[in-house]
């Protein structure tokens, strides 16, 4: 490749509203431009990078044993009714209709269309278990796309499903996948972690997530100093407290004239933080509902959903507030509600004795409460975000870093078998429901968070499996000597025959500009050709991680490159 006869546009100015340094970095190195808000076209240069993930992605699933196909993007109506989802999935489903006034979807994710799929395909239980996959475009019509590819509206997938008669063999394939995507990170060169999760809109028994450990990721991973437990934030527990000690005080209101959050009534009685508790005012229906947590604690509404009753909770509005409670926030607690009401206690809460809650009362505080003394005991739920310094169930300290989600694998079960009559004939000649198992990676997302991940001042900083080109021999020939053209060209030439992937910079640039390019767009190992070079015998060599150039003859560089 002469990228002469290549699109490579680099600029040095970047939108303003660009804000992640992988959406800088993409626009400025030219991989990507934008078409409209959460849609971009990928570049000749941007879809080498693509591509390559996609290889590797495809290798690895046939390895697998997974087998590819392709489902249309536009989907009808009447199987997303059929599992609920037309409703569920909410106005990020991006609904049309065609000029017979039918109503499709733009595929969101395509559990719907596998499965109709499998209904029609599969008949017996001879031809399980089978595992298909595609690599396809999907559309979320998020409420604000933001920082290029990695939130973008229409972006690339590879989504597999699988199919088993029994649960057993689901697990073994989520197993198999789980091998699979570690092998396909691996291979790309990046630094990752793979995490227990919430199933989400998906839905399912059992889900884990892939990140790319970047301090810009979204979402906050919880792992454990005394093995290899690793969860989301959604899903992360610590160790269960220690046993409730004893009462010790007598309950009694304490004036808290202006002090309505723990962080000032534990500042004003002179008390650890740990010892309040925080009362989160909810309606789940009819139920008025207050969920505790310690006051140096935060609700997961995650975790919250999860509670038996409260999946569709809502924050109670203060008029409800004032009919439960007889008060307002900021002094609300679970003793003596003006009604009926039901409480959730976090376990570190309903390990506590001698604790502050609101009296429902405006300027004041009950300090000593006890469990079973002063109030009924509670229904206890783990409803908390986990911190930094917890204690792991596995005795070790939990810790927390930032990741970018790049892939997501469930155990769906039945649910969507069930829904849409996927059944197959059983070793006994009956029908059975099929079950199922989900296996996603973000494509696009993975090449801005490999960016998120590797970069410098100069630039990106790609994994050698990612790179557009593995190496580029850029030409430094002012005067237009045929003899350096002629050695930069048999350079690239031995160099594409050793299994390197290798272009050659001939654009007639200054040494400075095309440097600088070669940096941006992140080519891990630049030679350079020059009349100078050529009369010593040399070549001037840089990986792309190193902070000095360094002149080496053919035979050293060709060890250097090949190998």
């Amino acid at each position: 490749m002469r990228l002469s006869q290549f699109h490579l546009h680099t600029t040095k100015e970047t939108p303003s509203d660009a804000e992640l340094t992988s959406h800088r970095l993409m626009l400025r190195a030219g991989m990507i431009r934008k078409l409209a808000s959460g849609l971009y076209i990928w570049s000749p240069l941007g879809l080498r990078v693509l591509r390559k993930v996609e290889r590797i992605v495809r290798e690895e699933m046939e390895n697998a044993g997974a087998v590819e196909l392709q489902i249309p993007t536009i989907q009808p109506r009447e199987l997303w009714e059929a599992t609920g989802r037309w409703e569920k999935f909410g106005p990020q489903l991006l609904k049309i209709k065609d000029r017979k006034e039918q109503e499709f979807c733009y595929s969101p994710t395509a559990e719907e269309a596998l499965t109709d799929f499998a209904r029609q395909e599969l008949s017996s239980y001879k031809q399980l278990p089978v595992n298909f996959f595609q690599i396809q475009t999907k559309f979320r019509d998020e409420i604000r796309p933001r920082f290029g590819v990695m939130r973008a509206r229409e972006f690339l997938m590879k989504d597999a499903y699988s199919f088993h008669l029994h649960d057993e063999d689901l697990v073994r394939e989520y197993e198999n996948m789980k091998a699979a995507y570690s092998r396909i990170f691996t291979r790309l060169g990046l630094d990752f972690r793979m995490v227990q999760a919430d199933s989400g809109a998906i839905g399912g028994d059992a889900s884990q997530e892939f990140h790319v450990i970047a301090d810009s990721g979204e979402d906050a991973l919880v792992f454990s100093t005394g093995s290899d437990y690793a969860a989301n934030m959604e899903a992360a527990v610590a160790a269960e407290p220690a046993a409730r000690a004893a009462a010790g005080e007598a309950m009694r209101k304490l004036e808290t004239p202006t002090q309505k959050t723990c962080e000032d009534v534990a500042a004003l009685l002179g008390l650890a933080l740990q010892r309040t508790v925080k009362s989160v005012a909810l309606m789940a229906g009819e139920t008025f509902v207050l969920a505790l947590v310690r006051g140096d604690h935060e609700v997961n509404e995650i975790k919250l959903a999860k509670v038996p009753g409260l999946s569709d909770h809502r924050f109670a509005t203060e008029a409800e507030i004032s009919e439960y409670l007889g008060c307002v926030p900021g002094f609300l607690g679970p003793v003596g509600p003006a009604k009926a009401i039901r409480v959730v206690a976090d376990p570190e809460v309903a390990a506590l004795a001698d604790f502050v809650v609101g009296a429902n009362e405006v300027g004041f505080h009950l300090a000593g409460v006890n469990w079973g003394r002063d109030l009924p005991e509670p229904e206890i739920a783990d409803i908390r975000n986990v911190q930094a310094g917890d204690r792991a169930r596995d005795g070790g300290e939990l810790k927390i870093a930032r990741g970018i989600e790049v892939g997501h694998v469930f155990q769906l079960g039945r649910q969507y078998a069930k829904a849409l009559n996927a059944t197959v004939l059983d070793e006994n000649g009956k029908a059975a429901v099929l079950s199922m198992g989900c296996y996603g990676i973000g494509i696009s997302r993975i090449v801005a968070a490999a960016i998120e991940q590797n970069h410098d001042e100069a630039g990106i900083v790609w994994p050698e499996a990612m790179a557009p080109w593995q190496a580029v021999v850029c030409v430094i020939n002012p005067k237009g000597d045929a003899a350096v053209s002629a050695a930069a060209a048999e350079l690239l030439e031995s160099l594409r025959a050793g299994g390197l992937d290798a272009a050659l910079d001939d654009r007639g640039l200054r040494p400075g500009a095309m440097f600088a390019d070669m940096e941006l767009i992140g080519i891990p190992h630049r030679v350079v050709v020059s009349e100078r070079g050529l009369a010593a015998g040399t070549f001037e060599y840089r990986s792309r991680s190193a902070s000095e150039a360094e002149s080496l003859d053919r035979d050293s560089l060709m060890r250097k490159l090949l190998g």
